[in-house]
């Protein structure tokens, strides 16, 4: 695994680099977003969906939803970005999700994945956001 880290200072930072590190995916990848609350998560796949040229909306947590699909002008999804902080780790709860039919054909992003979903979504990237001081964020990305 190739890996490398960052720090950002503020969301914009941090969506730049999710901007950035959207340049690299293609559909099937698979993006585990780590952190503790209030880290960062939903700011980087904010970044993450307009790199891969998602309308300009707003981008939330899909707490509540557990899945949250981002589309670019054509209508076409260009991201997934699904929250599994209100699930248990047990694959029966992920099988009702469909998963992963439910989330091909486009890179998905993954927050608070734990170890049923390695098994049915394997990740191509893992990134870490810890909180620093300052509003900064230090951030690991490692690549298969």
């Amino acid at each position: 695994m190739r890996s490398e880290e960052i720090v950002t200072r503020g969301g914009a930072e941090t969506e730049g680099l999710g901007e950035r590190l959207a340049s690299s995916l293609s559909s099937g990848d698979v993006v585990y977003l780590h952190g503790e609350l209030g880290a960062g998560k939903t700011t980087l796949a904010r970044g993450l969906a307009r790199g891969l040229g998602a309308l300009p909306r707003e981008v939330a947590s899909p707490t509540f939803a557990l899945l949250h699909e981002y589309a670019n002008a054509d209508g076409a999804i260009v991201l997934r970005h699904l929250d599994l902080y209100r699930l248990a780790d047990d694959p029966r709860d992920l099988a009702v999700l469909g998963l992963p039919d439910a989330v091909a054909g486009a890179p998905v992003c993954v927050e608070w994945a734990r170890g049923a979903i390695r098994r049915l979504l394997p990740p191509s990237v893992e990134v870490t956001i810890q909180a620093d001081a300052d509003d900064g964020r230090r951030i690991r990305i490692q690549r298969e």
